[in-house]
């Protein structure tokens, strides 16, 4: 696929993301996840050269100019969607599939100080919400969904839904997940659990209150 090709699937895959997307213009010039892409793609052929440095600085450029740090030896597929962006970081031994979604705050980050693949391979269609956390060397299957200010340590199988720190699977080989925006109306396991701890209780009073009335029967 030519570089103009390329640029313009890139611009496409934005308007099917994003409805305040107008105008080819106006995403060439004002989306900063499309620059923060394609900055790291000439980092990344760079780096693949064996040109470090160079690759570490167009890198660190493209953080001052974006907020979006993308390590140059990450592989990044093509339709990778940043919306708005600010605050991502991708490390170096990431692997991101095509067509994946990922929002503002999101860490696809290491555990500690270990060598080889320590980053996480996001798969094809999956979609990384607000402020989510993925660490370590796991995958993130396809056409899965990471809910918002998640922290996932674990891998997470195709079509799966994960919330909560650290992360738990919430739904999974039912319906299939649906690639869309709506990611603040994810699941919740911790209240969905207080919900039910509160329903027991009101069940306990119930039952208290009802041997109650029963002894003052007896008592009369």
């Amino acid at each position: 696929m030519g570089i103009w090709k390329r640029m313009k699937d890139d611009m496409d895959a934005v308007f099917e993301q994003d409805p305040a997307a107008r105008s080819y213009f106006e995403v060439f010039l004002t989306y900063s996840g499309l620059h923060a892409v394609w900055s790291h793609r000439i980092a990344h052929a760079l780096y693949k050269r064996k040109m470090f440095f160079i690759a570490r600085v167009i890198s660190q450029m493209n953080r001052f100019f974006t907020g979006i740090e993308i390590h140059p030896g990450a592989i990044i597929g093509r339709r990778l969607f940043i919306d708005h962006g600010m605050g991502v970081v991708i490390g170096e031994t990431c692997e991101i599939g095509n067509n994946v979604t990922i929002f503002q705050g999101v860490t696809l980050g290491g555990t500690g100080k270990e060598k080889g693949k320590r980053h996480p391979t996001i798969k094809d269609n999956a979609l990384i919400a607000t402020g989510a956390k993925v660490l370590g060397s796991i995958t993130i299957g396809e056409s899965a969904k990471v809910g918002g200010g998640s922290v996932v340590l674990k891998d997470v199988p195709d079509n799966a839904t994960v919330v909560g720190i650290p992360g738990k699977i919430v739904k999974h080989r039912g319906e299939k997940v649906t690639k869309d925006l709506n990611h603040h109306k994810l699941p919740d396991p911790v209240a969905n659990r207080c919900e039910y701890l509160q329903q027991e209780i009101d069940a306990l009073k119930e039952e208290i209150a009802k041997l109650k009335e029963g002894k003052k029967h007896d008592v009369h």
